[in-house]
């Protein structure tokens, strides 16, 4: 694993590393979000016959935030913002310095909770509305992350990102269903669609902004700060599917990751927005049966001696 590597190279140890990663993560996520998001918006105008904006315009706009009047509807609305930030890159930095999953996944429900509570607390419709169906998504992606914590402590029989990275095998070989599931609840957490039922980035919906529609300035700037380091951090998971010890391994994995993020990019722009139940059902099914069914069918594997 690399930091193995790094360790036998360099001569640092894991503590240390621990802590290059996490500074990685906190100065570099931001950037490499808001690429992706500019790529994202250049590729999604290019599929609909326009030109698109530059790839850096995530980049302006934020800017552009940063520098209007702080208007809030209430003092409450920047606090819970802050926090959601806050919990958004302390999941990351659990994550990148090889913690423990579950810890993760709890931070990232924290996190959220967060974001929905500030919508709350703007007292518009159109914001309520957006915190109702976020609420709605969480319970409908929530269980198929859990499900993939629980596949990788089958597949390695520890919740230890470090440990699972210093596996000699990639854990995709036992985990493809869950895997498949983990991508496809994806769509939900990088709210595209059909699945952008709280809050589209496109504003091309019923609810204009969702969430969104009273957040302004810094505070709506902080957001698009906190979707760029939670892109990273999710994209951090699909990572963790296909590498292991092996350096072929790890090019693979941002390959791999660099498809399912462009690959969101054309289910966004090739299906209209369903229903809040169409959402909640098909993820539920797909966890049934490709999260719970791969969980399944490994469990007896192992339980036999098959693996």
């Amino acid at each position: 694993m690399t930091i193995d590597f790094l360790t036998n190279a360099f001569g640092f140890n894991f503590g240390v590393l621990n802590i290059v990663f996490i500074i990685l993560f906190v100065v570099l996520a931001p950037l490499v979000g808001g690429i992706l998001a500019g790529i994202d918006r250049k590729l999604s105008a290019r599929m609909q016959g326009r030109f698109g904006p530059p790839i850096l315009q995530p980049f302006f706009d934020v800017f552009k935030l940063m520098e209007k009047e702080g208007i809030t509807v209430n003092k409450y609305q920047d606090f819970y913002m802050g926090a959601f930030l806050f919990f958004i890159i302390l999941t990351g930095v659990f994550f990148f310095a090889g913690g423990d999953l579950l810890l993760v996944i709890f931070s990232l429900t924290l996190a959220s909770m967060f974001l929905i509570v500030s919508a709350f607390s703007a007292n518009s419709p159109y914001a309520e509305i957006g915190a109702s169906r976020e609420l709605l998504q969480m319970m409908a992606y929530e269980p198929m992350v859990l499900l993939t914590a629980v596949g990788f402590y089958i597949v390695i029989g520890t919740f230890n990102v470090a440990d699972v990275l210093a596996a000699g095998k990639p854990a995709i070989i036992y985990l493809p269903g869950v895997f498949i599931g983990f991508v496809f609840i994806l769509t939900l957490k990088f709210r595209k669609s059909p699945f952008d039922l709280s809050m589209s980035h496109h504003a091309h919906q019923e609810l204009v902004k969702g969430m969104a529609t009273e957040f302004s300035g810094k505070t709506l700037a902080l957001m698009e700060i906190s979707h760029w380091y939670e892109n990273v951090f999710l994209l951090g998971f699909v990572y963790l599917f296909i590498a292991c010890t092996s350096w072929v391994s790890i090019i693979i994995a941002l390959l791999v990751c660099i498809f399912v993020y462009f690959f969101e990019t054309f289910i966004d722009n090739s299906f209209a927005r369903m229903r809040w139940e169409v959402a909640i059902n098909s993820s539920w099914i797909v966890a049934l049966i490709l999260g719970f069914g791969n969980i399944f069918v490994l469990y007896f594997l192992k339980l036999f001696g098959i693996i």
